[in-house]
């Protein structure tokens, strides 16, 4: 019995102390705080709540302050006009779990499958995907840390226990004013109706918030979204660089946008743009899939194409190549679904035969549906091969150090999702089986776009560009 119980304790300390002590302590995986000057964030967990909720967005509209929000799934999923008006008025909206219940006490799957029913809720309110994710209370499992929910790890540098109502609006008041400073990213409440909280703790906060925004307004200081925090990270981390480099990248982005509007391609999401792409006939050699079908000369395609002034950015601010890649991941993951519900109903994709890329990855892109093929041998695989590396050295946290790594091969891959797949799995309004297979039989008649230079195709951002 002292044996099981011994061995009970070790797994639970790996399953969840141990992670909890590496992120909460020393933010090993997570953010916490940022650096800019005159700018902090305010986050607020738990909600929406229909009383308070509003009030707090009605303080943040007077005095011009942006905020991100980590919604209940389940809060969300009752008040749909209040997730509806926090999206509207330009607040982030991250995820919160399903239910307000620890990580700890749930599998690795469970926290998964809430994370993802949450995100699902918010899209079909907004529109739009999350990729922010703050677990309650703060607390992760191993598989958290892991990156299992597929987002990206938001606590917080400051909180003030403000879910209590007996600490009431004063003292809050001098609690946060102590916190306000460049960088910080400070957590409060705009629901109490969750376990340990007071059903009207949210009416002092909100008093002793109006006061806190009254100094800031005063000293010349604003609130940002978690997500525009991120973004001057990295903006900051990309001016350390060498005097060449910072030329490089320039010459970069400019062939970028001359590539863009010379193929015209279109954005996935404008917003927060990730994936372009172009619907072009296939001109390579023929390829044999893994369900037996054929992908021919002249068949329909989406060529996919990262954004590369993104990839710089997350490529700056990533401290390791797992933690650049884990990015990416979650970028096509937001992205997928709005790209299928966009090939059913623009015209000009329907017939498509499926997506179509070329990466340096050599795994890892399965999970979405891809399968990664061979890049038949010759010039335009050289080229795409130089190009690839040249892209990786800029973008790539270990520079061109990853580069001489001989112990895993970087050779180019071609990536490819029939059509069928990428309706099946990601589309919000599947098609009839029927349907979806008449897209495919369409594919083999379209051949209107005019062939393409191999080093246009070598250029691609399709050729994606992220690490092993």
């Amino acid at each position: 019995m002292q044996t099981i119980l011994l061995w009970l304790f070790y797994l639970s300390s790996f399953y969840a102390f141990i992670p909890g002590i590496l992120t909460r302590i020393f933010g090993f995986r997570v953010f916490r705080r940022g650096s800019g000057e005159n700018e902090f964030a305010l986050t607020f967990d738990d909600g929406p709540d229909p009383h308070y909720t509003p009030k707090l967005l009605d303080l943040l509209r007077r005095y011009d302050m942006k905020a991100t929000f980590f919604v209940v799934g389940s809060h969300a999923e009752q008040h749909p006009e209040v997730v509806r008006r926090i999206h509207e008025e330009g607040h982030l909206i991250g995820i919160h779990n399903y239910v307000h219940k620890s990580n700890w006490l749930m599998r690795p799957v469970t926290v998964r499958r809430q994370v993802q029913r949450t995100d699902d809720i918010i899209f079909s309110i907004t529109g739009e995907r999350t990729t922010y994710y703050r677990p309650p209370w703060g607390i992760v499992n191993l598989f958290d840390f892991a990156k299992n929910t597929g987002c990206r790890i938001i606590l917080w540098s400051s909180m003030f226990y403000d879910w209590r109502s007996k600490i009431g609006a004063d003292r809050l008041t001098q609690r946060m004013l102590s916190k306000l400073r460049d960088g910080e990213v400070m957590l409060l409440h705009d629901c109490g109706t969750t376990m340990g909280a007071n059903p009207d703790a949210p009416e002092q906060m909100l008093i002793a918030l109006e006061r806190v925004l009254k100094v800031a307004k005063e000293k010349g200081m604003r609130s940002i979204r978690i997500d525009r925090m991120l973004e001057k990270e990295g903006k900051a981390k990309a001016k350390k660089l060498s005097p060449a480099k910072r030329m490089l990248v320039s010459a970069w982005l400019l062939w970028e946008k001359a590539f863009h509007a010379l193929f015209t391609l279109r954005t996935v999401t404008p917003s927060d743009p990730m994936l372009h792409f172009r619907v072009r006939p296939y001109r390579g050699q023929p390829v044999m899939l893994e369900d037996g079908s054929r992908i021919e000369k002249g068949d329909k395609i989406v060529e996919l194409h990262f954004d590369n002034k993104k990839l710089f950015e997350l490529g700056s601010r990533s401290r390791s190549e797992m933690q650049l890649a884990i990015q990416m991941i979650r970028a096509v993951q937001k992205d997928l679904p709005t790209l299928a519900d966009m090939v059913l109903e623009r015209p000009e994709l329907q017939g498509s035969k499926g997506l179509y890329g070329v990466t340096m990855i050599s795994r890892g892109p399965e999970q979405f549906g891809f399968q990664i093929l061979d890049l038949p041998s010759g010039w335009f695989a050289s080229s795409t091969r130089i190009y690839l590396k040249l892209l990786l050295s800029v973008i790539h946290p270990k520079g061109k150090s990853r580069l001489k790594d001989g112990t895993q091969a970087m050779e180019p891959k071609m990536l490819y999702m029939p059509v069928e797949v990428l309706i099946e799995r990601y589309a919000s309004k599947k098609r009839p089986s029927s349907a979806v297979a008449a897209i495919a039989d369409e594919a083999h008649e379209h051949d209107e776009m005019s062939e393409l230079t191999a080093m246009a195709g070598a250029s691609s951002k399709g050729i994606t560009a992220v690490p092993r």
